[in-house]
């Protein structure tokens, strides 16, 4: 859809007549290219139906996902967690106020989408024997999935969209703008909005509609006034909030705000999701844990907020204590998946996470489905309740659903809704003029107000009077300031399709801020911590609030509420029983009249209330190499690239560029490579990596590691791969160590000679090679001799992975050879000179098992001067005779360093069969570290 628009640059788009609107058709219209809406497009699509996907801005790097994601927050996978669990969980953190139906979706389909989205190509992190690394970062359960290569997700998904028998069922359109749901007969039946760069107005008729516009990340002001400096994805304004509002569906949970720590001055998370696994944590001014929640909800945030604001602030993440190669991977990701220019902040300070720990902050306030719970109010299905509508992602109200549920509550969408063909009757007149007026406004008075200075007065209202801590009073301001600024939204001025876009957008935002005063000003309790801090009424109600709180447009425009009983839980949660019953209408909630500061006659009074009472992948001598100049046909040769990705092109079309002269055209024809995937893909690559440039190699290895969940175990590839292994570039012989590791593509001799590499990085793969094939006597060989304290850290883990695996296979320790192997290379590794390796094969024995010929050494340990030394022992006397260990772990929990008291805690946990045990552990409950009494709680 292009519309060439010849005009002076500083003439005003002209008002195109709704005579002229484009018409377009479909079965499923999906609004929204992100996480939910891909998803969406791709499964109706397979069910048969025909899909139109509308993005305003570009499908392939729109939404969310598009610079990636560096882990999953809530992968259930079997063997690690439990469905029920899970749904306990969201319940507890929550308070209650669920769903569970909505939840265990989620819960129960959450493994199946991550197979899925491997067999798309996107990389989860595994084990070297190919089980997914499922890491704990909460107290009550594994269910963070890491994704360190997760920054092409949305391109991989966007593969799948460009794929033929995809592209015969999905028609997209970008830089289409929706702006209204259209309705007849009471159930959704298109859409109307308006292209963003040409201003064309579009209407669409569709059996169903999918929303998936995200969170509306726009509605709190950041602390650094810059309207796009969120937290959330800026371009998420609420749009999908506004156009089922508008629509007639209930939302739900407006109150429950998301707030979020982050990095302070920088708007971009803390990440202790990625740093928690690698020994990163929260602590005050004073180095001390202080967070008691168990998972990261509002009353976490309560916590946090408190801290900061008391003299123990400010709060940091803690990272300056970690060992060079966990600040190294750390640098990584949070570098390049997470946000590319948090580098750059912490470079532009003088900071460095080896020097400085992470001071935090608090968020701006958001509404978000997917990080608290504050959405358009959905069934299992996604559906909501105007039919035909349905809603998924980060719009759609099912608790703390993060990414994992996003894709699954799209997959329930898309099959829902493709059974519905598309509708055939007049669309509605009245509201396609509506949605005209709403457009075009603003081109009328192209002098009016711009946009960013009305968008800042209302998101500065926001802060002023919406953010929590929130009170009846400040609620009710804020009620009478969006009142006002219907005026002056309606003067907004626009000249261009562009800034009708952003101008469509502030309506959005503002009436998103009035469903969240008028929303927490009807929910009289306090709840969710700091999400929901009422300060005039500063109680958890459940007699009257045990409920979710409903609000819809009536049929004379008014917003009106209810309060839905809980529906009864599928899985009991201790403290939380929901009553039944029936729904009470609340009606329209008006705003109290504090339009003066008291009676004007009578004077002040005092009254006291009772309560009174970089270069990554090259060479030295190739980073700083010139680059050969480039024929004068190589742009060319580029743009043949690009429009051959569009194509689908075979692995033969692809060929003559991969052989071309020029590097820039080779490392293109590699990219395009990776996104099209056609047979033969993996060999080609393999063969890249012997390419003469670096940043060819550097590219190939990079796309072998994102593809290797969908690259066939062909012996060509294995050949490839094993010849790259005597390549003179590191990084191309890492890559290949990893991918045969992967594929199983390796044998214990082809990964044993790689322990005689000379780069340390490849080394440290041949150890996860050597593990993935369960090669004690290699690992055991290697374990006192390798140059770097990396690799033998890394020797004592695997040892541990290795024993874990015999163990679980019941092999008897008395007469396994590799038994005695690992036990004696352990035990050669208590001696190393580095502490960090000692503590490591400590660590290992608290998994293997520990001899009793070790059991003084590891309880002498509990003595030693580095503090990694004693965790490590502790948790080896996790599994000795507690007669010996529980004295000594007992003593361990008056440790000055709380990890070593945190060890002692849970090794004792162990042993909580013995009445000294569960002694010790009561003494450990009040301790000054959180974590510490967090877990010796729960071990009681």
């Amino acid at each position: 859809m292009t519309t060439s628009v010849n005009r002076p640059a500083d003439t005003p788009l002209a008002v195109p007549p709704l005579t002229d609107a484009e018409e377009l058709t479909c079965d499923v219209l999906v609004v929204g290219g992100g996480t939910a809406g891909t998803m969406a497009a791709l499964t109706a699509a397979e069910h048969g139906a025909n899909v139109l996907l509308l993005e305003k801005a570009h499908v392939r790097h729109s939404g969310a996902l598009a610079m990636g994601m560096d882990g999953v927050n809530n992968a259930v996978i079997p063997g690690r967690a439990e469905p029920d669990d899970y749904v306990a969980e969201i319940t507890r953190a929550n308070d209650g106020i669920v769903d569970q139906s909505t939840v265990r979706q989620t819960a129960t389909r959450g493994f199946a989408m991550v197979q899925r989205l491997e067999s798309y190509g996107v990389k989860f992190e595994k084990d070297e024997h190919g089980d997914y690394a499922v890491r704990q970062v909460h107290r009550s359960g594994s269910y963070v999935l890491p994704m360190p290569e997760g920054k092409d997700v949305k391109k991989v998904l966007y593969r799948q969209l460009r794929r033929r028998e995809m592209r015969e069922r999905i028609r997209i359109e970008n830089r289409v703008m929706p702006v209204r749901v259209l309705t007849s007969g009471g159930r959704a039946v298109g859409a109307a909005g308006f292209n963003t760069r040409t201003g064309r107005f579009v209407q669409v008729r569709a059996g169903a509609v999918i929303l998936a516009t995200g969170a509306c990340g726009r509605l709190g002001l950041p602390a650094s006034g810059y309207l796009y400096g969120t937290y959330e994805n800026p371009t998420n304004a609420g749009d999908g909030y506004a156009m089922a509002y508008h629509a007639g569906a209930e939302l739900t949970g407006i109150e429950c705000f998301q707030i979020n720590p982050l990095i302070k001055d920088y708007n971009g998370p803390a990440c202790a999701y990625v740093a928690n696994p690698f020994g990163g944590y929260q602590v005050n001014r004073h180095g001390e844990r202080f967070v008691d929640s168990d998972y990261w909800s509002g009353q976490m945030m309560a916590e946090f907020a408190a801290e900061v604001a008391s003299d123990r602030g400010p709060v940091y993440l803690k990272l300056s204590h970690l060992p060079e190669e966990s600040v190294s991977a750390l640098e990584t990701i949070l570098h390049s998946t997470e946000r590319p220019t948090r580098g750059t902040f912490h470079s532009g300070r003088g900071h460095d996470y080896r020097t400085h720990d992470v001071e935090m902050h608090i968020s701006e306030i958001g509404l978000c489905g997917g990080h608290s719970a504050s959405g358009v109010r959905v069934d299992d299905h996604a559906r909501t309740t105007v039919p035909r509508l349905y809603a998924a992602g980060d719009l759609a109200c099912v608790p703390h659903n993060y990414m994992i549920g996003a894709f699954v509550f799209g997959d329930l969408a898309g099959a829902d809704a493709s059974q519905y063909p598309a509708y055939e009757g007049e669309l509605p007149g009245e509201q396609l003029r509506e949605a005209h007026e709403l457009i075009y406004r603003p081109l009328r008075n192209p002098d009016g107000p711009p946009q960013p200075q009305v968008e800042y007065k209302l998101r500065r209202f926001v802060n002023d009077y919406v953010a929590p801590p929130k009170s009846g009073a400040r609620l009710s301001l804020a009620l009478e300031a969006f009142e006002r600024m219907r005026a002056d939204i309606a003067a907004m001025g626009a000249r261009t399709a562009h800034e009708l876009m952003r101008c469509a957008e502030v309506t959005f935002i503002r009436d998103c801020a009035e469903m969240a005063a008028r929303s927490s000003l009807a929910r009289t309790e306090s709840r969710w911590g700091l999400y929901h801090d009422r300060l005039d009424h500063p109680a958890r109600d459940d007699a009257s609030w045990f409920h979710h709180l409903d609000l819809h447009k009536s049929p004379s425009g008014a917003m009106e509420f209810t309060a839905r009983p809980v529906a009864p839980y599928l899985v009991p949660v201790e403290g939380f029983t929901p009553v039944g019953g029936l729904s009470r209408s609340l009606g329209e909630v008006h705003a109290e009249d504090v339009a003066t500061a008291g009676s004007r006659d009578v004077a002040p009074v005092a009254a006291l209330s009772e309560a009174e009472d970089s270069g990554q992948g090259r060479t030295p001598s190739e980073r700083y190499e010139p680059s050969a100049p480039a024929p004068e046909q190589s742009s060319a040769r580029l743009l043949e690239l690009v429009a051959l990705a569009d194509e689908e092109p075979e692995l033969a079309a692809l060929q003559p560029y991969l052989s071309d002269p020029v590097p820039a055209v080779r490392r293109e024809a590699v990219a395009v490579l990776t996104e099209t995937l056609p047979p033969g893909t993996g060999s080609a690559l393999a063969a890249a990596l012997r390419d003469t440039t670096a940043e060819v190699r550097a590219t190939a290895a990079a796309s072998l590691r994102e593809l290797v969940e969908t690259l066939p175990p062909e012996p060509e590839l294995r050949d490839g791969l094993a010849a790259a292994l005597t390549e003179p570039d590191p990084v191309v012989r890492a890559a290949a160590l990893d991918v045969l590791r992967a594929l199983r593509l390796g044998d214990v001799d082809l990964f044993a000679d790689a322990l005689a590499d000379s780069d340390t990085a490849v080394r440290i793969e041949a150890v996860r090679a050597l593990v993935s094939v369960d090669a004690a006597g290699e690992l055991a060989r290697a374990a006192d001799t390798d140059p770097s304290r990396e690799v033998r850290v890394a020797i004592a883990k695997g040892l541990a992975t290795v024993g874990a695996e015999r163990l679980a296979d019941d092999l008897p320790s008395d007469t396994d050879p590799a038994a005695d192997l690992i036990a004696a290379a352990l035990t050669a590794l208590l001696d190393d000179p580095d502490a960090l390796v000692r503590a490591a094969a400590y660590g290992a024995l608290g998994t293997t098992g520990c001899p009793a010929s070790l059991t003084e050494r590891a309880v002498a340990a509990l003595s030693e001067q580095a503090w990694q030394v004693r965790a490590g022992a502790a948790t080896a006397l996790s599994v000795i005779d507690p007669e010996v260990a529980v004295p000594a772990l007992a003593k361990a929990l008056a440790d000055a360093n709380a990890d070593v008291r945190k060890a002692a805690v849970l090794a004792l946990t162990r042993h909580r069969a013995t009445e000294e045990a569960r002694a010790a552990l009561a003494t450990a409950t009040s301790d000054a570290d959180a974590d510490v009494r967090a877990y010796a709680a729960r071990a009681l």
